[in-house]
């Protein structure tokens, strides 16, 4: 289905209805179904052999996965039958007998490794055990039968090293874990390096020898670079150990070292930004391409046939190619292009033939719709800092192409999680809702966020609540100096950090926004820190030294001084809380506080309950259900536009705790 746009008949025009005509139409209301639910197919790949093709697509209702014989991509079937929760992600098995996929329980990250035998289609769950969080070490096309999988059975806090045997579903124990966060494996499948996080903050690396960690590290690193160096893997001949680097430099290098000698050689760096993703050969484990993300991200092949192949495809697709798999004699490849204003689309590639075939659009409902632009940014912060950003306008709002609104345009800010994630150019669901609704979308890259040098990174330290939400503030004042917007026409819109940043926002600067909508926040950074997930224990010191030490009275009195659970009776303006009750990682308690000190002072506020989710909707009836509210929430606040409640929370599991008669047809929906 192409959305097309409808003539509009009019009669009896006043000299104020034809001028607003003459003024750009905004396009039809895209229904939040296309945006939300179900892709018609994604995560497309090629299986090792080369003879089969695999997606993510709707079986029942439910995202599964399907395969195809590679030469015939219409006979495809469903493998999986998943019938509660989508699968997230799902990969080959070395030897392509099998896809191997994981999966929790109602949200609560738990995730089980389960294998689906592509000839017979059963499936089986190869880490049957409660409360394990199932996690990967180790997989390389030389070796068929096994892979290296991590298991917090015997203590929740560090996974236990073992060696899975794919056929029999036999588990052999490899290495007893007593502290370690992570552990790395040359193209054997042997461990030949450990990682132990420091009382600091920091990280040793361990030489492992004779199938034990050494007794003194090899390499150390400090606070500043825990969160911008980290192992890549080693070449499948064990000489080379491959990083993502920092040491010595701000920004994050891709580097060589060679494993016998310790020389290290650089392979790729940028001043702007850190290496963002790479690439590795499937014959030789070698890493063959790296990419940078500053505004946009780029690909470079460290080969002269890499570089040839990514240039080509980029030129084809005008939009960067992003590699998702490759057979393992890298013949074919399997890739993705995301042209922005419209759907993601596969590609399979032959690489011999130079033939490049489409696949499948993602959704393709969008394809013809009036979609907006994203444009890059870059903001200086009041203290001279550069926030990457991004700005998406409706579409329409823009007639003289300068990348600015004829005239201001409600805005809605999104800060990103983590925080030590970042916002990133591309087509976003979310994004493109909202500009479809009428609103301007910023996206800032606030100091704190990856991807841009261990010295933004750290410029957010222990400054939650402060400078990290002046970044906030200073996008918003550029866009009004800019004339993108008006200062009462912000909204602030995010989740997990991004959502402290909206409960912090509307307490600490109450004037600032007309509304905001918290998804999964955390309003007591305390509380926050009591209840992380016990599997997380390897990063407590980097979160007690970023956010607030919860040990010392000074930390606690910083926390405390933080939270915006503490300043609830100064917010003015709306706000909606959604979270999910078995969020592992910003549990319920924290949007339970905060509603309730709202309550106990009369303001305001609307709760909604996912029983079934965690951190984020996966279900795409929640998703469509909590935006349906959402965007009848942001109408009445910033003036755009929004599609009728209906029925949209029906097939949901939504509960509405508190509140409703604030979102305009909640109750009647909710009956």
């Amino acid at each position: 289905m192409r959305l097309m746009l409808a003539a509009a008949i009019t009669a009896g025009l006043t000299a104020s209805s034809a001028a607003a005509l003459a003024a750009p139409q905004q396009p039809p209301l895209i229904p939040r179904e296309v945006f939300f639910g179900n892709p018609e197919r994604t995560q497309a790949k090629v299986s090792p052999d080369g003879q089969w093709l695999s997606w993510v697509a709707p079986r029942d209702g439910v995202l599964n996965v399907w395969v195809a014989p590679a030469s015939d991509p219409t006979a495809a079937r469903p493998l999986t039958q998943e019938k509660n929760r989508p699968i997230p992600q799902y990969f080959w098995a070395p030897d392509s007998s099998m896809i191997l996929f994981i999966n929790d329980a109602g949200g609560e990250e738990n995730f089980h490794l389960y294998g689906a035998d592509v000839v017979t289609g059963v499936v089986r769950d190869l880490t049957p055990f409660e409360n394990t969080r199932a996690n990967l070490f180790g997989i390389v096309r030389h070796v068929k039968d096994r892979l290296l999988i991590g298991l917090n059975n015997r203590d929740p806090k560090w996974h236990d090293l073992y060696s899975l045997d794919l056929k029999s579903g036999k588990l052999t124990l490899v290495l007893q874990n007593d502290g370690f966060a992570d552990f790395t494996a040359d193209g054997t499948l042997t461990p030949r390096m450990a990682s132990r996080p420091r009382e600091d903050g920091g990280t040793d690396f361990y030489r492992i020898e004779g199938g034990k960690p050494a007794a003194k590290p090899f390499a150390s690193i400090g606070l500043e670079d825990s969160q911008t160096t980290f192992p890549a893997g080693f070449s499948d001949d064990g000489k080379t150990l491959y990083w993502i680097d920092s040491r010595d430099r701000d920004t994050a290098a891709l580097t060589a070292q060679d494993w016998a000698t310790g020389k290290v050689t650089v392979l790729g760096q940028d001043a702007r930004a850190d290496i963002g993703d790479y690439m590795t050969d499937p014959k030789t484990g070698r890493i063959d391409a790296y990419s940078v993300n500053y505004l946009t991200e780029t690909w470079k092949g460290l080969n002269a046939r890499t570089q040839a192949d990514l240039a080509w495809l980029a030129d084809r697709l005008h939009a960067t190619p992003q590699v998702t798999s490759r057979s393992a004699d890298d013949s074919v490849w399997v890739l993705s292009a995301d042209p922005v204003t419209a759907p993601t689309a596969f590609y399979k590639f032959d690489r011999k033939t130079k033939t490049l075939t489409r696949l499948f659009v993602t959704r393709p409902q969008l394809e013809g719709a009036e979609l907006a632009a994203m444009r890059p940014i870059e903001i200086r912060s009041r203290d001279g800092l550069v926030q990457v950003s991004y700005l998406t306008l409706p579409p329409g709002s823009d007639a003289n192409g300068d990348g600015l609104p004829d005239k201001p345009v409600p805005l809605v800010l999104t800060p990103h999680g983590g925080p030590w994630g970042r916002s990133n150019y591309g087509f976003s669901p979310r994004t493109q809702w909202l500009a479809n609704r009428g609103y301007a979308v910023l996206s800032p890259n606030f100091r704190a966020s990856a991807g841009f040098g261990k010295k933004f990174i750290s410029a957010g330290d222990l400054e939650w609540g402060r400078k990290m939400q002046d970044d906030l503030d200073d996008a918003v004042d550029w866009a009004v100096k800019h004339g993108v917007t008006t200062p009462d026409k912000v909204a602030i819109y995010g989740g997990s950090y991004g959502g402290y940043a909206v409960l912090a926002g509307m307490t600490f600067t109450p004037d600032r926004y007309a509304c905001g909508i918290d998804e999964y926040g955390i309003s007591n950074m305390e509380t926050l820190l009591s209840t992380l997930p016990p599997y997380w224990e390897s990063l407590k010191a980097q979160f007690y030294r970023r956010m607030g030490d919860p040990t010392t009275e000074a930390g606690r009195a910083l926390l405390k001084e933080r939270s915006p659970l503490w300043k609830a009776g100064d917010i003015k303006a709306p706000l909606l809380i959604g979270q999910g009750a078995n969020d592992p990682r910003v549990r319920p308690a924290e949007s339970e506080q905060i509603v309730a000190a709202l309550t106990a002072k009369n303001i305001p506020v609307t709760y909604l309950m996912f029983p079934d989710e965690g951190h984020g909707w996966r279900r795409p009836e929640n998703n469509i259900a909590f935006t349906a509210a959402a965007e009848n929430f942001l109408q009445p606040c910033l003036g755009g536009r929004a599609e009728p409640i209906g029925e949209a929370i029906r097939a949901s599991s939504m509960q509405v705790v508190q509140g409703q008669a604030h979102v305009p047809g909640l109750a009647a929906a909710a009956k």
